[in-house]
């Protein structure tokens, strides 16, 4: 009997932990890992450069890996400090809902940067062994986010790690590893993801001002208060659609990628749920909508440099 209702149950079980897991990863936040990706390998072909297909899916596969690691790192330190419990907003939740012990997320987290080192080797030895100090760089940085004695997530430099490194950094090496070297272009371009990357942050710690307050974070949103946090996001959204509009002005990148204007209804809402809103809770979609501005905006931004390349 006992057999027959553990063989019943078991496919629910399966199934949970394949949420829990799915949760753990933060999937929302996984754009700053594959648009930058995206966005530099097609810049390399607007360049001219023909692609290596094998190197483009080991930088997309290690920086999504990193992004995840860092994820959990974040699950893992927040609720060492104490900062997570059952009801926190936002959060894989895998220790505080679903009994998940600490270190069995840290041993992921680990496990996941000792793969992406695996293919930072393969990708060092496919361009360039400086990338290692790059990579090893942004590792570091992914750990101390929400590791080490003062946490970058506790200080009102979160939204600039994470805008330089994810939407910066990893736009170029993805250049560099096709072409060989890192162009004008690929900088300017990379610019307003950098900017979008870091909103995403921003947004993150405007829904979570409060409590992070409370915990004595010192966060961007927490500085500038609710109100002028929202006014600095949206001012981030201006900034990268008006950049877009001097990149063609300047003749440095096709008209084409005034595609990205088809994005503008998200980053709209964003900013509406954040103003209409309060709780935590009830700001999660503008967060979402945050996060989909920078999908479809560098996702359009790309497609927009391929058509301009092609016709």
């Amino acid at each position: 009997m006992d057999s027959q209702a553990q063989s019943m149950t078991s496919p629910i079980s399966k199934q949970k932990n394949w949420k829990v897991w799915w949760r753990l990863t933060r999937p929302h936040t996984l754009t700053a890992a594959f648009v930058p990706v995206t966005l530099g390998t097609v810049l390399a072909m607007n360049d001219g450069t023909s692609i290596n297909l094998p190197l483009f899916l080991a930088m997309m596969v290690a920086s999504i890996l990193i992004q995840i690691a860092t994820n959990l790192f974040n699950e893992y330190y927040d609720f060492k400090r104490g900062l997570d419990n059952e009801e926190s907003v936002g959060i894989g939740g895998g220790i505080v809902r679903d009994g998940i012990q600490p270190k069995t997320i840290m041993k992921l987290a680990l496990s996941l940067y000792g793969i992406s080192l695996i293919i930072g080797i393969y990708i060092c030895i496919s361009s360039s062994w400086w990338l290692a100090l790059i990579g090893l760089g942004c590792m570091l940085a992914g750990y101390l986010y929400t590791g080490g004695p003062v946490p970058i997530a506790y200080t009102p430099f979160g939204e600039l790690a994470s805008g330089f490194l994810m939407g910066m950094v990893i736009v170029l090496i993805s250049f560099f590893i096709q072409t060989g070297t890192v162009s004008t272009e690929s900088v300017l371009t990379a610019s307003p993801i950098m900017i979008l990357v870091g909103a995403i942050n921003l947004a993150n710690n405007i829904r979570d001002l409060e409590g992070d307050k409370e915990n004595g974070r010192k966060t961007l949103a927490i500085l500038l208060g609710k109100k002028n946090a929202v006014a600095f996001l949206a001012s981030m959204f201006v900034i990268s659609y008006v950049w877009v509009f001097m990149l063609i002005g300047f003749q440095i990148i096709s008209p084409w990628i005034l595609l990205v204007v088809l994005s503008i209804p998200k980053a709209v809402s964003a900013i509406k749920g954040f103003i209409h809103n309060t709780a935590p809770i009830h700001m999660m979609p503008a967060m979402k909508a945050t996060s989909q501005t920078n999908t479809f905006f560098g996702l359009l931004l790309a497609i927009g440099i391929f058509l301009g390349n092609m016709i």
